[in-house]
């Protein structure tokens, strides 16, 4: 009886034995039949050389996360799961670590710069722009880094703020602004082109005991530090010509200018401004023959003063 029951024993053994050594084979021929790959070593590697390999062995790519490495270069893969030499069927995953670089790195050398170069380099580095100040230079041109902060090539951690200085350019000239009061609207006009300023707005207004289209005041004040191409305006009496006194309780309407350019072989530079309404505008700026005539409509009634100018020289100032 008892050798009956080991000899049971022993055919489920024998059975057992065989049934997992037919499974074992079955399986690893089921295995060996897919499509798998050998993970390759991409650790150091380079990221965009690194998907390439990897899609050329029909594996996908996953990053997990960037992070600081002061041995890795920043864009280089720090870490990959599964490990090199791991075989996996095509489509599986593999997970990267990429390196962001080092935490600290150089300074970059923003000087001389556009400040719009200075802003790629600048977020190219993880560097934020901090306080930005302008002031004028004679060397750097104009909305360039005369200098930065931190100083180029000192250590610095990444994403802190980076303090620019930007040129302005060239310091513009100054001058005294002249005085123009009791002086004619076309004294007064060449005396500000003369030194470099624009004209602005001229008002007119009734001021008794005042000669005839005399600037009675001006904006800025006589004595004051004006720079290059600062606008001028000036407010001009109409009081004594009862005649023009008239044309302003007329309706609103145009008038009619016209000039005619003095005979001769040359062209002349015409150029006819008109100020008014706060503007000034030029309704002609061209090249005239000989002998030729300007017309121009002026409207009435607004304040309009028109400037002729031939060849650049101011040669007559109407006020409407």
């Amino acid at each position: 009886m008892f050798f009956r029951f080991l000899k049971i024993i022993a055919l489920f053994l024998t059975f057992g034995i065989a049934t997992g050594v037919c499974a074992y084979f079955t399986l690893t021929f089921i295995i060996k039949s897919e499509d798998t790959v050998l993970v390759p070593d991409v650790v150091g590697k380079e990221v965009v050389n690194t998907l390439k390999t990897l899609s050329d062995l029909e594996l996908n790519t996953k990053v997990r996360k960037f992070e600081y490495s002061a041995v890795i270069t920043a864009n280089h893969v720090i870490f990959q799961e599964p490990e090199a030499g791991t075989v996996i069927k095509k489509g599986r995953d593999v997970r990267l670590i990429i390196s962001k670089g080092a935490q600290t790195i150089l300074m970059p050398n923003l000087n001389n710069l556009s400040l719009r170069q200075a802003l790629i380099i600048l977020e190219t580095n993880d560097l934020g722009a901090g306080m930005r100040s302008q002031t004028y230079h004679s060397e750097v041109e104009k909305d360039h880094i005369i200098t930065q902060t931190p100083y180029p090539n000192t250590t610095i951690h990444r994403n802190a703020n980076v303090d620019l200085l930007i040129s302005r350019g060239n310091r513009p000239l100054a001058y005294m602004m002249p005085d123009l009061k009791m002086r004619s609207v076309s004294d007064a006009v060449m005396a500000i082109e003369q030194i470099n300023l624009r004209l602005g707005e001229i008002k007119i207004t009734v001021a008794t005991g005042a000669p005839e289209d005399v600037v009675i005041r001006q904006e800025p004040q006589a004595g004051h530090r004006v720079i290059a191409q600062a606008v001028v305006n000036l407010l001009v009496n109409r009081t004594h010509l009862t005649k023009n006194l008239r044309d302003w309780t007329r309706p609103r309407g145009v008038a009619f200018f016209r000039y005619r350019i003095a005979n001769g072989f040359l062209k002349h530079h015409i150029r006819v401004q008109l100020n008014g309404f706060g503007v000034a505008n030029d309704l002609i700026d061209d090249y005239y023959k000989s002998g030729e005539e300007v017309w121009v409509l002026v409207p009435r009634n607004s304040n309009i003063t028109l400037l002729l100018y031939e060849d650049e020289k101011l040669i007559e100032t109407l006020i409407y």
